[in-house]
């Protein structure tokens, strides 16, 4: 619930802040992707990513007592990694770096599906994907610049909502008299990526958890957040797994990866897919996905552009980026100028639809680069901070990142080794921009 006194946030707005952002836009669209690579075993890929993340969360969350600021995405590294100064604030820049264009392509490619379910849910909207996107953008970008509370009870509403139709969908889906289990065996050997496709699969499905994070990095509008932030995560983190478990195997009993195979516009779509083909005597459920998954999206995109501005926001007060940047509006206490930006490179990026492989996959690639990052600087901090009073601990010591570090580079192998060089090649792009852009503002700062 709501401190009004303070304007922060409590238990009940961020557990519903993190359980909005992260059903959102992967159940609805990228599920579809890991059933046509791993059929059945999916429902492993999701279980898995679900664990690194919750694990991710934690370290944060322990992060954010020790360094209780917002924009923790650069401030936990900039803090605890490198030597001096001049090196922190290197670490926290890649880091910050490669989380916005997660965040971006979170944003974005939501945007773009909120534009297709609702033309596949209401026809009359198809013709028009490209504006509802950019649409979308602006509405969820204002939303954020006039107050975070507004945004925690806005999506307070939209998560609610959101949790009862698909609990719907799960409900009608199963007792329907259509799922078949036996459409989930073979369990392993349905995907096209083979037995051990439920692996390459689990960056993907990270993907959809990624906003575990928001109230780690918001940890200055979060009240009592040694408490508030690991509790609100636990909550949210059971929430969405179980849905999406129950989502999985609703879907799994309808719609199999070799339909995707041979209907690939399907696979974007998974749900509004079983709703069209085996559910199709129940015709108002297919509105009721469409719905469902603009909600969903909307969310997603609030959350995520709510935390790309405040990694902005801490860059600008480091003097990498424009001081305008770090600027709070004196009334709401958000970084207006920051979130300007944030709608502008967003609006930009949703109006380019036939590029959503690479924004997901390139998205998906900078988000396990700085779960990777956030796993050296747990390390890092423990040393250096090693009693802070009142401060949350996340559980099994320096095991926790070792593991949660060496899982994320076991589940990039698979598709390195099955020809994902492109993808590198894009991500080795994005960051000489990013390092030309720090250098630039290092020079300002002559350090």
């Amino acid at each position: 619930m709501l401190n009004d006194e303070k304007g922060k946030l409590g238990l009940l707005d961020s557990s519903t802040i993190l359980i909005g952002g992260m059903i959102g836009s992967a159940i609805f669209s990228l599920s579809g992707l890991t059933i046509l690579n791993a059929g059945p075993a999916s429902i492993l890929s999701w279980i898995i990513a679900a664990v690194i993340l919750y694990a991710y969360g934690l370290q944060t969350a322990e992060l954010s007592t020790i360094y209780p600021q917002s924009g923790g995405i650069f401030v936990f590294p900039a803090k605890s990694l490198g030597k001096n100064e001049k090196q922190g604030r290197i670490w926290g820049w890649i880091s910050t770096w490669a989380y916005l264009f997660g965040c971006w392509a979170g944003a974005a490619f939501s945007a773009i599906y909120v534009s297709i379910y609702l033309g596949v849910g209401f026809p009359a909207f198809g013709k028009y994907q490209i504006p509802i996107a950019i649409i979308t953008v602006l509405i969820c970008g204002i939303l954020n610049i006039v107050n975070i509370a507004v945004t925690g009870k806005a999506n307070t509403i939209l998560t609610f909502a959101l949790a009862a139709t698909m609990v719907i969908f799960i409900v009608v889906a199963l007792f329907s008299g259509q799922w078949d289990a036996s459409m989930l065996s073979p369990f392993f050997a349905q995907g096209v990526e083979g037995t051990w496709g439920f692996m390459g699969a689990i960056p993907i499905a990270m993907v959809a958890y990624g906003s575990i994070v928001a109230v780690s990095f918001m940890v200055g509008e979060i009240k009592n957040p040694s408490k508030t932030v690991p509790k609100a995560m636990t909550i949210a983190m059971l929430v969405v797994v179980s849905l999406y478990v129950l989502v999985m195997i609703s879907v799994l009993g309808l719609v199999s990866s070799q339909f995707l195979q041979k209907n690939p516009g399907m696979s974007y779509i998974p749900l509004y897919a079983a709703a069209f083909t085996k559910l199709a005597v129940i015709p108002w459920l297919s509105k009721l996905i469409s719905i469902s998954a603009v909600l969903a999206l909307i969310t997603t995109i609030l959350v995520v552009m709510a935390l790309s501005a405040r990694a902005l926001q801490a860059s600008a007060e480091s003097g990498i980026l424009p001081k305008f940047l770090a600027k709070n509006n004196e009334k709401t206490g958000v970084p207006v100028n920051a979130q300007i930006v944030v709608i502008l490179v967003v609006g930009v990026i949703s109006a380019f639809p036939n590029f959503t492989n690479l924004i997901v996959n390139l998205g998906s690639l900078c988000n396990a680069i700085v779960v990777a990052i956030v796993c050296l600087t747990i390390i890092a901090a423990r040393k250096k901070h090693p009693n802070v009073e009142g401060s949350f601990r996340a559980p099994g010591g320096n095991i926790l990142p070792i593991i949660t570090f060496i899982v994320i580079i076991a589940a990039y192998i698979p598709g390195i080794l099955s020809g994902g060089w492109q993808l590198w090649a894009w991500t080795v792009g994005y960051f000489v921009i990013g390092m030309i852009i720090y250098f630039i503002g290092s020079k300002k700062l002559n350090v």
